[in-house]
């Protein structure tokens, strides 16, 4: 049985993978970007790429390393696919990545996974700002949850509510009576109102290439990302723009 399995979820409509996830940054797909991020951290015993559509199967899997499995369980919805490949890959918990997050941070990772080791009994963890909230709530774009396989099986009996079985982890975050959820500090150079890395909009695949461009194609953390940023205040101006778009939209 595995301890942790890395889950990159690809949730996209018909026609949006190679629009999307399928373009090229420096010669690899942002799909592939991610997980290649996620096979880089060094708490993780597997890693999965999950696939919504059985159509896409194919496309996607041109799109990852080939020591990367893909993989399409049934299930009506993201939370019953989800507890499926638990189930289907023996983990016994599980870190959620979204496809879209091409410069998630593999030691943002790994301590999400060294605080599950640290504290056994909870069912839910990963990051939160300043106001609290859970920070996989913004654009961020850099950071991962940890989820046991238990609490997701539970989760995936509780939830009735459409909202609730649509967002994997929602659940669990928002029920802190029923589940053990603990929330780290995210790093203060992160928590920040102009930081948008997602993958979203069309002048998010923009500043994607330029942060590429700038940091090349070598090792970087998410220390070398914040400090780059740092000295870009265009780029944050237009990222704390394109937050607040997408809060009202």
């Amino acid at each position: 049985m595995l301890n942790t399995l890395g889950i990159v979820e690809v949730r996209l409509g018909t026609g949006q993978v190679d629009s999307k996830i399928g373009r090229k940054l420096g010669g690899k797909s942002l799909l592939e970007w991610a997980v290649r991020r996620v096979t880089d951290c060094q708490r993780l015993d597997g890693v999965v790429a999950l696939v919504g559509d059985p159509c896409q199967v194919e496309v996607v899997r041109a799109l990852v390393p080939p020591d990367v499995s893909v993989f399409a369980p049934a299930g009506h919805d993201p939370l019953a696919r989800f507890t499926a490949t638990l189930d289907e890959f023996k983990a016994r918990s599980a870190v959620r990545v979204c496809a879209d997050h091409p410069f998630v941070d593999p030691v943002l990772i790994d301590r999400l996974v060294s605080t599950a080791d640290a504290h056994p009994n909870c069912d839910y963890i990963s990051y939160r700002g300043a106001d609290g909230r859970p920070a996989i709530l913004t654009p961020v774009g850099l950071l991962a949850e940890w989820c046991s396989a238990d609490s997701l099986r539970r989760a995936n009996q509780q939830a009735k509510r459409a909202t609730d079985r649509e967002h994997v982890t929602g659940f669990l975050y928002a029920h802190p009576e029923l589940f053990n959820v603990r929330l780290i500090p995210l790093p203060v150079e992160l928590d920040r109102e102009d930081l948008r890395l997602k993958i979203d909009f069309e002048e998010d695949w923009e500043h994607a290439q330029v942060i590429y461009e700038a940091l090349g194609s070598d090792e970087w953390d998410w220390q070398r990302l914040a400090d780059l940023l740092d000295h870009q205040p265009a780029l944050r101006k237009r990222m704390a723009l394109l937050n607040s778009a997408k809060a009202v939209v």
